[in-house]
């Protein structure tokens, strides 16, 4: 498994403190989410990928079982922009007392709290390049990356798809193969879905991911779908703090993408 760019934060005590925002507390929405899915009979018991000996078969389980997933997150998203879209459109200064506490708890959630003054124009344009959607090419990618195709320790033990990691002792799973001096453990998540919302708030939301955004929202002004196979590709470019080995990483993802382009939707 690749370490992203937390790995880096035994580096720099700046890049610590990035990391341990990514591992911060789940946005607002998060709960009520993993609540509604669990009660509408939403799974996160993953097949046992260790088992699958057919490549083609196990992609299309390992596909299939996070998919669903990547599509809760998508539509909590296209929920969540669409006020904000609203207010771009009608202006700040018509936002009622019931959409300006929404867009409070919407900032705190992304790490953007509305400044002191109130919300003006370049906290709204923040947010709009903060709450927007993922391709599922690229956030499948990436998790096949991470967890060998869900069969990595971590993603077996603990939910974790993507190589996540905390900083409180007993907050998820300790890595055999971690540095002397450190301290940093492995993510446990509740579930899969809980894995892959706090991925998709790692992109949203972590500075160290702000090149990804910018990316996305220049494809999304040209009018690009941003949930295709190409969009996934060009955002890659955005991560290259993902993981200590930086463009070599990348590069694999786009590798990964195109051989795999059997399987997406787009």
């Amino acid at each position: 498994m690749h370490n992203h760019d937390q790995a880096s934060a035994r580096k720099s005590l700046a890049l610590k403190v990035i990391a341990l925002a990514i591992v911060g507390t789940i946005s607002l929405v998060g709960p009520y989410l993993y609540k509604k899915m669990s009660d509408s009979g939403f799974s996160s018991n993953a097949p046992d990928f260790r088992a699958i000996e057919d490549v083609k078969e196990k992609k299309e389980a390992f596909f299939s079982f996070l998919r669903p997933s990547v599509n809760n997150e998508n539509t909590r998203i296209v929920k969540e922009r669409a006020l904000l879209t609203q207010v771009a459109g009608s202006g700040l200064s018509n936002v009622n007392s019931k959409d300006t506490a929404s867009l409070k708890r919407l900032g705190e959630s992304y790490n953007l709290p509305v400044p002191p003054t109130g919300m003006d124009d370049g906290w709204l344009t923040e947010m709009l390049n903060r709450v927007n959607v993922l391709p599922e090419a690229l956030v499948l990618t990436q998790a096949a990356n991470e967890s060998a195709w869900g069969t990595s320790r971590f993603a077996i033990k603990a939910n974790n798809y993507f190589g996540h990691w905390c900083y409180t002792k007993g907050c998820g799973l300790v890595p055999s193969q971690r540095n002397e001096g450190s301290f940093h453990e492995v993510a446990k998540f509740s579930s899969s879905q809980e894995s892959v919302h706090r991925y998709f708030m790692n992109l949203n939301r972590n500075e160290a991911y702000a090149g990804l955004r910018v990316i996305r929202a220049k494809l999304s002004a040209q009018g690009k779908d941003l949930l295709t196979t190409e969009t996934a590709t060009e955002l890659t470019n955005g991560l290259l703090k993902y993981s200590e080995r930086g463009s070599d990483y990348v590069t694999d993802l786009q590798a990964m993408i195109r051989h795999n382009k059997v399987y997406w939707k787009k």
